[in-house]
């Protein structure tokens, strides 16, 4: 498939492919037919985080350059970062050079009113994912990262990402390192037209991570263990679709490993709170709590990818996506959608 270059305006220009996994058929549609694809009672679950500035430029104290990525919100003023070496987003992940090795202590200045970073610890997974602090806190810490930090984005783009391009409609709390992409499709329009058919939407918050680094070690290990809060009025709503029969659909991935790793962490039942999942979805994986999956289209090499299996079987799985190919969708982030209705 090819990667979308750009971001689509409007929003809900996009193409949907309807996936049924129990007959193994699909159909092509747009985004704009949700609505009537979907049933009244039906419940949209979408990711409400927004999209951090998380690619900072900087100089180690020896000038040489680097690009950290934060990986979602901080734990008690300590953030996580994948550290990149020098170059832009125009180049390829992979293709960028080594970073210089960094060590407790060292210091990363990034310019723009003096804003530091200094490295507490490297993690187990890769020398390349740090631990650090910053000089600062509070709202003058947010205020420094608005003013320093960019949007992460990567090759397949044809030009710099502004940040409110990578927000949703729902962003609130600045957790997300990248995009809930998947939710970005839903206009106000869209999302009116939903509701006056009795269609609910309600909201989970997820620190939706990195999809690539360019480091083996981290890549393989993505996506790593990511924050969620589920709110009470949200496992309510739930609850109250299941009881009349209507279905939950998770709006992306993020929302999907949100809602079930915190149904895991409770013997399979879904509890308001906060907390943080490593749950891995795959073929062996069998939801609990959501019953279809609205995405972006997503490459078999992707982490993404696994997922979807847990909805649907490799092989249709695999017959779509070669449909898909044939028929032109888009991929990446401002891509086309995937429609998953297990029942």
């Amino acid at each position: 498939m090819r990667p979308a270059v750009r971001p689509v305006e409007p929003r809900d220009a996009v193409r949907l492919l309807v996936l049924d996994p129990h007959a193994g058929t699909w159909v092509d549609l747009e985004i704009d037919a949700l609505p009537e694809v979907l049933r009244a009672g039906d419940l949209l679950v979408v990711n409400d985080a927004a999209t951090l500035p998380a690619s900072l430029h900087g100089r180690t104290r020896a000038g040489e350059e680097v690009e950290l990525r934060l990986i979602g919100p901080p734990e008690q003023d300590c953030w996580q970062a994948a550290v990149l070496g020098a170059g832009t987003w125009r180049q390829r992940t992979e293709d960028r050079p080594l970073p210089p090795e960094l060590f407790e202590g060292d210091r990363i200045d990034f310019g723009g009113g003096g804003l530091v970073a200094e490295i507490r610890g490297r993690t187990p997974v890769s020398a390349r994912l740090v631990e650090l602090t910053f000089d600062r806190d509070g709202a003058a810490l947010w205020e420094a990262l608005y003013r320093v930090g960019r949007p992460v984005q990567y090759s397949h783009l044809e030009e710099d990402l502004e940040l409110w391009s990578v927000q949703t409609l729902f962003a609130g709390r600045p957790w997300a390192a990248e995009m809930p992409s998947a939710g970005r499709p839903l206009s106000w329009r869209l999302v009116q037209r939903l509701r006056s058919r009795g269609v609910g939407l309600v909201s989970i918050t997820h620190a939706a991570g990195l999809s690539a680094t360019g480091d083996p070690a981290i890549d393989a290990a993505l996506p790593l263990p990511e924050r969620y809060e589920v709110p009470s009025s949200t496992v309510q709503a739930i609850r109250d679709t299941k009881q009349m029969g209507g279905r939950v659909i998770a709006v992306g991935t993020t929302v999907t490993r949100a809602l079930e790793g915190a149904a895991a962490a409770h013997g399979g039942r879904l509890e308001p709170g906060a907390g943080v999942t490593d749950l891995v979805l795959d073929a062996h994986f069998e939801p609990r709590i959501v019953d279809g999956l609205l995405t972006g289209m997503h490459e078999p090499t992707e982490s993404h990818y696994r997922l979807l299996e847990a909805f649907v079987e490799r092989t249709v799985l695999d017959s779509a996506v070669a449909h898909a190919i044939e028929a032109g969708y888009r991929t990446h982030e401002f891509g086309d959608c995937t429609l998953v209705l297990t029942e």
